[in-house]
């Protein structure tokens, strides 16, 4: 099953919306970077209990500013990337691209796209493997994260963050109640959709529904000819 020629994401291009097909590709990886330095995870930890108060399911950003000045191999990790990026021929586009530090005990099932989707996402995992998969259910792929996946996908996929052998429910908000999960820390990237190396690696078209888009108020993604749900 996949997603593209389903789905449509109206995303903003200046003061216009724009229309795109929804990629369907996940590209992944498995990258050589050194593990986090007990000072940084150890801070990080720290900043996920006491601060962020992390639930089960839930996602947040960390400061990054933070995190490098207890990070000596960050930039090798960045360059690990970019030369990733670059056998796919996404050269250049990470170092035109946001990037921040995440932290996340899971994700319940979601898409990125009412707010990302003019972005594709770019991320690495540095937290060593919790018993944690990505997983993509209309694309059908199940990835383990350990320290060093690394991968790119579409803002307007669904995906989730679930326990190795058990999952968040489809429905909504709730999280199964005997689901205790790990804290996974990530890199990510957010490149830019409209670049020409992004949307050919992923397959995107542009401007799929331009008739639609001139009618919206807001960046929004349809499944069927109907808006779905965050």
């Amino acid at each position: 099953m996949t997603t593209q020629g389903l789905h449509t994401a109206y995303f903003w291009h200046g003061d216009a919306l724009r229309s795109r097909s929804v990629s369907a590709l996940v590209l992944q990886g498995q990258l050589d970077v050194p593990a986090l330095p007990p000072r940084l995870l150890a801070d990080c930890e720290r900043e996920v209990a006491h601060h962020l108060a992390l639930e089960p399911g839930d996602v947040a950003a960390l400061s990054l500013a933070r995190a490098r000045t207890r990070w000596p191999q960050y930039r090798q990790c960045v360059q690990a990337v970019a030369d990733w990026l670059g056998t796919l021929g996404l050269q250049q586009v990470l170092a035109d691209s946001d990037v921040a530090l995440m932290a996340c005990r899971g994700t319940r099932y979601h898409h990125d796209a009412d707010q990302y989707g003019s972005k594709a996402f770019c991320n690495l995992f540095v937290s060593e493997d919790s018993g944690m998969d990505l997983h993509f259910p209309a694309a059908g792929h199940l990835i383990p994260l350990a320290r060093g996946t690394v991968l790119v996908f579409d803002t307007g996929q669904c995906h989730a963050v679930i326990p190795r052998g058990g999952s968040f429910k489809l429905q909504a908000a709730k999280v199964e109640a005997d689901v205790q999960t790990g804290t996974q820390l990530f890199l990510t990237w957010e490149l830019p959709i409209e670049h020409a190396q992004v949307a050919q690696a992923l397959q995107i078209e542009l401007d799929t529904d331009p008739l639609t888009a001139s009618r919206l108020e807001e960046e929004q993604l349809w499944i069927g000819g109907r808006r779905a749900p965050v």
